[in-house]
């Protein structure tokens, strides 16, 4: 199969409501949707990177300098006829979370142009020792007032979803505010999770560790910097309560996350796929974690469409031995997708494989051009 053109589309989908978290204005995001041309025409391939500048440092543009350099380098299997080629070229890319989201779309967009054209899904692509036909989402509580966090919390009762992450902000009041909430729509028996994204400091830290106990919070996910003052001094009090510290931002590469582990205070970890750069940087990610008998969860994105949505369902289901799972978000969350199909969950968080070849689901051809800001196209060499 002979790859002739790759296409980037530059598009920021506006959210259904506010989606905040305690570092974002969580109002829409943008991606780069990277479109691969192959056999004259006859087959598209796609790929999404939705790039978060203060976890990785990328931008949009970043993003499209990089396919572009990715693309006209010479490894880029411009000849596609083996899966091994993939991981060879995406191996041979620049290491560093500072190409990451470049590194997922490009790697999702070949992916999904090699399983169209051999008729198969992206499943048979990736190691399935810890495959399941079924995994269960979680849901997220996004920053908001009591009103919000209720209509929320009443949405996520119905669907009978028993895991849930509660991002959390610098206020203590709002935060109590919100745990009291979701006790009293969820009740106590929901698995519960605090996330601040960074944003405390030790003595704010330790000013909401009973407040995490007295509602049932059992993991909280990096509440601040390693680096803060204060950080050793928190982790040894969360671990003397009996609760789990889960690092996220911090990890975006092996490297980091190793250093992370030698330290010895996270001993958890969530794992994204945009952000660890793709399948085959991820799930070297995973299994480094599991011979280390380490837990970790499968996050997502804020403001993942349809595409990212499809690939974190694969990621997902190869990996059951994950605690939990976020993902499929965009049904709730977006205006607008770029994909026909629904890649949501059904009752209790339940999803399966979305079957189909590639990726499993049919991009908007025509809506690229009409919800794109910037497209630029480039010519396979």
């Amino acid at each position: 199969m002979e790859l002739g053109r790759i296409n980037l589309y530059r598009i920021t989908l506006p959210f259904q409501g506010s989606f905040s978290i305690s570092r974002l204005e969580g109002r829409s995001s943008t991606r780069i949707v990277v479109e691969i041309i192959a056999d004259q025409g006859k087959i598209q391939g796609y790929g999404e990177g939705l790039p978060i500048a203060f976890v990785t440092g990328e931008t949009p543009e970043t993003v499209i300098k990089d396919v572009e350099a990715f693309a006209g380098g010479k490894f880029f299997p411009r000849d596609l006829e083996d899966i091994a080629q993939i991981w060879d070229f995406v191996d041979r890319l620049p290491e560093g979370k500072e190409h990451n989201a470049a590194v997922c779309a490009t790697e999702m967009a070949l992916l999904d142009v090699l399983g169209k054209a051999q008729g198969r899904p992206l499943l048979d692509y990736l190691p399935r020792r810890f495959f399941s036909p079924t995994i269960s989402y979680g849901a997220s509580i996004t920053l908001g007032d009591r009103a919000r966090i209720e209509q929320i919390c009443r949405m996520i009762k119905s669907m009978g979803i028993g895991h849930i992450r509660i991002k959390m902000g610098s206020d203590l009041e709002q935060n109590r505010t919100t745990l009291q909430t979701v006790q009293e729509v969820l009740g106590p028996d929901c698995a519960k999770r605090g996330d601040p994204n960074g944003v405390w400091d030790f003595d704010l830290a330790m000013q909401h560790l009973p407040l995490l106990k007295e509602y049932g919070v059992r993991i909280i996910e990096e509440p601040m910097p390693s680096t803060s003052q204060g950080f050793v001094e928190f982790a040894k009090a969360v671990q003397s309560e009996g609760l789990t510290l889960m690092a996220c931002e911090s990890a975006p590469t092996l490297g980091e996350l190793e250093k992370i582990i030698d330290q010895g205070y996270y001993h958890m970890f969530n794992v994204k796929l945009c952000r660890s750069g793709g399948f085959r940087r991820t799930l070297r990610i995973v299994d480094h974690l599991r011979r280390l008998t380490r837990p970790f969860q499968i996050g997502c994105t804020l403001g993942e469409a349809g595409l990212l949505s499809a690939a974190g369902r694969a990621l997902c289901l190869v990996c059951s031995d994950a605690v939990t799972y976020d993902g499929s978000y965009d049904r709730f969350m977006l205006k607008e997708n770029i994909v026909e199909e629904d890649v949501g969950f059904g009752y209790g968080g339940a999803a399966g494989p979305l079957g189909g070849k590639g990726l499993g689901v049919t991009v908007k051809g025509k809506s690229l051009s009409r919800l794109s800001d910037f497209s630029t196209s480039l010519v396979i060499r």
